[in-house]
């Protein structure tokens, strides 16, 4: 088993330019909508993926800014094996600019010491295994831009019976996100905003590419996916666009898409916004209910009631959360609700898992 990273890996989704500009061979990076053109050394907007020799290749290939076990409904996803561990890490970099992120020393990170831990798939898939974690996690910055080795993990980990999970923005073209999506086993997807003016301004970005990603998921996948909007005042937190937003959700994803409302706090370029009041979340979770929506939580606040799971026929509590710490557990081993039968929406298997809210740091040799 090689345990040293490469410096350059090959990529799949790039075209060379038709003649030469200003005297230069050009490279285009079809990974995602921004089709980055690329002179020779020179690197995409992710920072990750630059031309060399001719062809888009990635620098962070086993390469990574960190490994830590967290507590599975810290992605956050409540639906897909509660209680459960997960072995979570990212890179550099990262292909949205969002002016509030809140892992802009890891994903707008320039410094190649960020990526100071190395793990080659194999090796990575091993130690999720040993430390009893139930999937692998591709986070803290988005998988998209090292999806080659985000895909090689998952491989690794679904042959010693692991699964793998995507926390992405969903911003990518439509061929990598079959190829992506083919080799996960869930996912949660930040829908940012629920207007262009705000994709553009904020994030840099668009929005349309991620609603695709949604629609991708739901209608031509099994992939179990959440969402995760994070509140800001003043941004994307009016009335109007929370309607709009989860009218679409409940028409196109259908009403048991569980949904994540996240308080924001001032970061990055965003210093001078003010905190997410527990108020707006808990009015943009009603907003959420009214439209049908079975499950809307509310997160970066300490509030159990709207983070915990009820029954969407009979309404009895399922399951209690406290800053992911589980309490009160009313369903079986398949998801069943113990009160009147009906089948929760998400992924359950086995016993009742309770890994707790610790987080783990984890160094690979």
């Amino acid at each position: 088993m090689d345990k040293q990273p490469p410096a350059f890996f090959p990529t799949r989704y790039w075209h060379k330019e038709e003649g030469k500009h200003q005297g230069e061979d050009l490279v285009t990076c079809d990974l995602c909508p921004h089709h980055c053109h690329l002179r020779e050394g020179k690197r995409g907007i992710c920072y990750v993926r630059m031309n060399h020799q001719g062809k888009i290749v990635l620098t962070s290939y086993g390469r990574s800014s960190g490994f830590c076990i967290d507590p599975i409904e810290k992605k956050p996803l409540n639906h897909f094996y509660p209680g459960s561990s997960v072995m979570s890490f990212g890179t550099a970099g990262c292909n949205l600019s969002c002016q509030f992120c809140q892992n802009w020393e890891i994903s707008k990170s320039r410094e190649i010491d960020t990526l100071c831990d190395t793990a080659m798939p194999e090796q990575l898939a091993l130690v999720a295994k040993e430390q009893g974690c139930k999937s692998i996690a591709f986070t803290y910055n988005d998988p998209v831009i090292f999806m080659e080795y985000a895909i090689d993990v998952a491989v690794a980990a679904k042959a010693l019976g692991l699964k793998s999970v995507a926390v992405s923005a969903g911003y990518m073209c439509d061929q990598p996100r079959v190829d992506f999506y083919r080799h996960m086993d869930a996912a949660n997807i930040d829908l940012k905003g629920f207007t262009e003016a705000f994709y553009h301004k904020i994030c840099h970005g668009q929005l349309q590419p991620v609603l695709d990603t949604l629609l991708y998921l739901k209608h031509q996948t099994s992939v179990w996916f959440e969402i995760t909007t994070l509140l800001i005042p003043g941004e994307n937190d009016s009335d109007q666009e929370l309607n709009k937003m989860c009218q679409w959700i409940a028409e196109n994803l259908g009403l048991n898409v569980p949904l994540h409302f996240s308080a924001f706090h001032p970061d990055f370029k965003m210093m001078d916004k003010e905190s997410t009041p527990l108020a707006t979340l808990l009015r943009a979770r009603k907003i959420a209910l009214s439209y049908g929506l079975h499950h809307v939580y509310c997160g970066n606040v300490h509030n159990s009631e709207s983070d915990s799971t009820y029954c969407p026929s009979c309404q009895q509590l399922l399951i209690a959360r406290d800053w992911y710490q589980l309490g009160e557990y009313n369903i079986d081993e398949s998801g069943h609700c113990l009160h009147c039968g009906q089948l929760l929406a998400g992924r359950f298997a086995g016993p009742r898992e309770n890994f707790g809210r610790r987080r783990v740091p984890v160094r690979i040799e």
